[in-house]
């Protein structure tokens, strides 16, 4: 009788909780009203997530205990009405359960991510993200083919930083070197690269080994304790999501070390409309080890009294066609590589790249290229 009662009070909780998005439940799909209601499949979803929040939706998603045919759209509903907050506040059941709350520690450990996401294999990404194997927003201001998109992205870069012939420039979280290419091959530049994946400085010097591009497999701390050469341009594309809230300050040190005077240094990173302290649950366990998302007050904290702001630039709603274009690709491919993957990682990346859009939707995210300088005394030239 008691655990009845206890079933009834948590599906109540959770039905309300969804309604207040105008999210419905159903046991069949014929009878979903909307297409970014969820459907049931098994009956310990309630439980598991009021239990374990975050993680236990996004767990019972890829145990396939629920579905939904607009994943994009149930993410872009719960985060506009903020149900995260609410659940979180709001949630009593007279003490029904303990709210598992995972402590998310920084790792000392840099190169976590890189084992446990970038070195996911080759084939994945390059399948998912085309030519250009840049794993950051697209630039689709004159373009709708993502190919294209990206390589407007680099040249918008190369133009923010004003480039010209044998520069040298440092990319701080290289990826797979797309950009570094690009500015070797149309720009003529000097390149350097770090990278904290295995996989990702393999791919470089097997898929380049005609280009004088210098990578190095190691955290940008690392470097700048044995380095004393300084650069004309740094940039850093997609890799300041990972440094983590209290490695922030260390990052703009390095960063500023690496920089001549006069030089420029390019940040492109994903940002948090609100500023908070805390990390997601299930994309820290399963997609992004120990990732922060910065807010523009955390970032303009720490580049104050090191860097002049030169320009900032968001253009944030292109991630969500960019999120979209790569799970089109990773869908299209998945039968060439899913003996590699298994249908649970189907599932789980799904769940990851559509809640990822639904959050740009709904503007929670942002993505930003911010312009700083050292020392410069010219009058920066911005580009659009």
């Amino acid at each position: 009788m008691a655990t009845n009662q206890t079933n009834i009070k948590v599906i109540s909780y959770v039905t309300d909780l969804l309604a207040a998005a105008n999210i419905g439940i159903s046991n069949d799909a014929q009878n979903a009203k909307n297409d970014w209601d969820i459907i049931i499949k098994h009956p310990g979803f309630y439980d598991r997530l009021v239990k374990n929040g975050s993680l236990g939706l996004g767990e019972s998603y890829m145990d396939g205990w629920w579905e939904c045919k607009d994943l994009e759209g149930f993410f872009q509903r719960v985060i506009e009405a903020d149900l995260s907050t609410k659940f979180y506040s709001q949630l009593r059941l007279d003490n029904i359960f303990e709210l598992a709350r995972i402590k998310l520690l920084p790792s000392a450990d840099p190169y976590e991510v890189g084992r446990k996401h970038y070195d996911n294999g080759n084939d994945l990404y390059e399948n998912m993200l085309g030519a250009s194997m840049a794993y950051s927003c697209a630039y689709f201001k004159d373009t709708d083919k993502l190919d294209e998109a990206q390589v407007a992205k680099y040249e918008l870069i190369c133009q923010k930083l004003h480039l010209e012939k044998d520069m040298t420039i440092i990319d701080i979280g290289c990826g797979w070197g797309g950009l570094l290419v690009y500015m070797v091959e149309k720009y003529g530049v000097k390149a350097t690269g770090l990278t904290v994946s295995v996989e990702q400085k393999k791919y470089i010097e097997l898929t380049y080994p005609e280009l004088d591009i210098e990578i190095h497999l190691l955290d940008y701390q690392e470097y700048c304790a044995v380095t004393t050469q300084e650069y004309d341009r740094v940039v850093s594309v997609g890799m300041f999501e990972h440094v983590g809230l209290s490695r922030y300050p260390e990052f703009m040190v390095c960063s500023k070390q690496l920089l001549r005077d006069g030089g420029l240094f390019l940040l492109h990173t994903i940002g948090n409309k609100r500023t908070d302290t805390g990390r997601d649950p299930w994309i820290d366990t399963y997609i992004f080890p120990n990732g922060k998302i910065p807010s523009a007050t955390q970032i303009t904290a720490v580049i104050e009294n090191r860097f002049a702001l030169e320009d900032w630039h968001n253009f944030g709603l292109y991630y969500e066609k960019t999120l979209l274009a790569w799970l089109e690709n990773f869908q299209n491919s998945w039968p060439k590589i899913k003996d590699n993957y298994g249908d649970r990682f189907y599932r789980m990346w799904t769940y990851y790249l559509l809640s990822c859009a639904g959050a740009f939707k709904a503007r929670k995210l942002e993505l930003w290229q911010i312009v700083l300088s050292k020392n410069s005394h010219e009058v920066y030239r911005g580009v659009r």
